[in-house]
């Protein structure tokens, strides 16, 4: 029996390219079709979660939002992983810097990505998973960043599992980011690590790149609309480095 359509993704294996990128905003992917591929076609837009396939000079690359957060970046990775016969998925997003070496609008590539998730959990480990990144594809991505001359940083990133935390009653939520920026942690985001844990239990390559939309440490951000249309840097490191890993 066919596993597909699935609840979240009405497409077949063939609608998608084995590289899918992968920004949380379903208008991001849009943008992406519109402005850096060619022969773009709409090919999942299930609850407003636009996915589009088409080429980047030449080679076939799917650009799918995953919505926010790690139950939602879960849902749409293991789908896509399990069911459609994807290979590589890159996540590119905005992330909070939270070390004063990196910038706002600074890049940073994901090596590994720790989390005060419980999303292991579901994996029934007896210990703890380190989520790590495909060293193909960081290593793709890396040379892409090199040769395009971006402004980027290799490291460990947070996936929290919350956007807003109570704060009443709790030791400044700032200790908490220092605690985290003392381990190495450059940035902090919310689905890295369900994407890296659902690519290594399907056996399959998975990266994030996060464009820095705001710094945790100064206070500076960027706007919405910002985050939206202007992280072009970014879009154009993940599809060269989509091109590149199909080259080779």
């Amino acid at each position: 029996m066919a596993l597909y359509p699935t609840p979240h993704i009405n497409a077949k294996p063939e609608d998608f390219a084995k590289t899918v990128l992968m920004p949380g905003d379903p208008l991001r992917s849009k943008f992406i079709a519109e402005n850096f591929l060619t022969d773009a076609k709409l090919v999942n837009n299930v609850r407003g979660i636009q996915g589009y396939t088409g080429k980047y000079e030449g080679t076939p690359v799917t650009v799918m939002a995953s919505g926010m957060g790690m139950p939602s970046m879960g849902i749409y990775s293991y789908e896509l992983f399990n069911f459609f016969g994807v290979d590589n998925i890159m996540r590119i997003g905005s992330a909070g810097a939270m070390s004063e070496k990196i910038k706002v609008r600074d890049i940073v590539i994901a090596m590994g990505a720790s989390t005060n998730s419980n999303f292991a959990h579901t994996f029934n480990l007896p210990g703890t998973f380190a989520p790590i990144c495909s060293y193909e594809m960081l290593r793709a991505c890396v040379d892409t960043a090199e040769e395009m001359g971006a402004p980027y940083h290799v490291g460990n990133i947070l996936s929290a599992d919350v956007f807003y935390v109570d704060k009443e009653g709790v030791p400044n939520n700032f200790m908490s980011q220092l605690s985290w920026s003392k381990m190495g942690i450059l940035a902090e985001e919310m689905e890295a690590a369900a994407l890296y844990m659902n690519a290594a239990r399907a056996g399959k390559n998975a990266l994030a790149i996060c464009t820095i939309s705001d710094h945790l440490v100064t206070g500076e951000s960027t706007t919405s609309e910002e985050r939206q249309n202007s992280f072009t840097e970014m879009m154009e490191l993940a599809l060269k480095t989509a091109k590149k890993l199909a080259d080779k």
